[in-house]
């Protein structure tokens, strides 16, 4: 998109403020970081977070990176634990929607851009989409290391002693991992991320990818990326493979007993879903293509 593009879009939507939310210098600013952290993937680059008319935390990391990608010609779609219908995701697609001109679309198929809080989409996404994560802590050693620059000093050394010892210390005195999601991960077998509070299931997904994923976090003022056909492994023990979560029902609405699965009611406790009721899927785009397409 053109500098004249956007001055033309403003200008036909009689609005005075920047396009797509942020002004240009920002978006350039997220864009550079994005192309730095696509060249070495894993590792984190900060960038010039701003404020946003989101609670950081809440996923405003990932609402630049939308908005500094986004054009006119784009279908967005903003998922929230995998729903749709929530109110925070459907709070931002209005945002994005508004600002930026798009299209805005519930369905993983038609969107060009996908954002998403806790769950990477179970439809197969092509090459010519692209994934953005939120992530509130990018940081995989802040359980076990004391400050943000000694743990710089062991991602530059490759050196993650403190996380093994914490994954053995979870297998010896839990045997296996205490939390649901935010599971580290190494990427092309050297470098360790936080690939977001995805669940167990979504972990063993993001492996050779064929499109982009994208992570930002706004409080921290950091992004991640992956770039397609990237090698993405969950810290493990060879003889303690990461396994993914297991519902104890099949979905009530489609019958699926291989997606990811929550209880009807379920609150979010360290990552994991705790509920009462009925399990059904959490994606509920996925959920609604397989009822229409059995």
């Amino acid at each position: 998109m053109t500098t004249a593009t956007v001055a033309e879009l403003a200008a036909q939507h009689g609005r005075n403020e920047a396009y797509a939310y942020l002004d240009e210098r920002t978006k350039r600013n997220v864009r550079r970081a994005l192309l730095k952290a696509l060249a070495i993937p894993g590792w984190q680059v900060p960038f010039a977070s701003r404020e946003m008319p989101v609670a950081r935390g809440w996923g405003s990391g990932g609402l630049q990176v939308t908005l500094s990608l986004v054009g006119p010609q784009d279908a967005v779609k903003v998922m929230d634990q995998g729903d749709d219908a929530s109110a925070n995701a459907s709070s931002m697609r209005s945002l994005i929607r508004r600002t930026a001109g798009c299209r805005e679309t519930t369905a993983t198929s038609e969107a060009t851009i996908i954002q998403s809080r806790h769950r990477i989409p179970e439809i197969p996404l092509r090459a010519d989409q692209l994934l953005v994560l939120q992530v509130p802590h990018p940081e995989p050693l802040r359980r076990v290391v004391p400050n943000d620059v000694t743990a710089l000093g062991h991602h530059a050394d490759r050196d993650y002693t403190p996380a093994w010892l914490d994954l053995y210390d979870d297998e010896a005195r839990f045997g296996g991992p205490r939390t649901g999601a935010d599971y580290p991960v190494m990427v092309e077998g050297q470098t360790l991320m936080s690939p977001s509070p995805i669940p167990r299931h979504d972990v063993l997904r993001l492996s050779r990818r064929p499109h982009p994923i994208l992570l930002g976090a706004g409080r921290r003022a950091r992004v991640t990326a992956l770039p397609p056909y990237t090698t993405v492994e969950p810290l493990a023990f060879a003889d303690r493979p990461l396994a993914a979560e297991r519902a104890e029902e099949p979905c009530g609405r489609c019958g699926s007993t291989t997606s990811y699965r929550v209880q009807s009611g379920s609150r979010y406790e360290l990552g994991a879903a705790v509920g009462e009721g009925p399990w059904h899927c959490s994606d509920t785009d996925a959920c609604r293509t397989r009822r229409e397409n059995p």
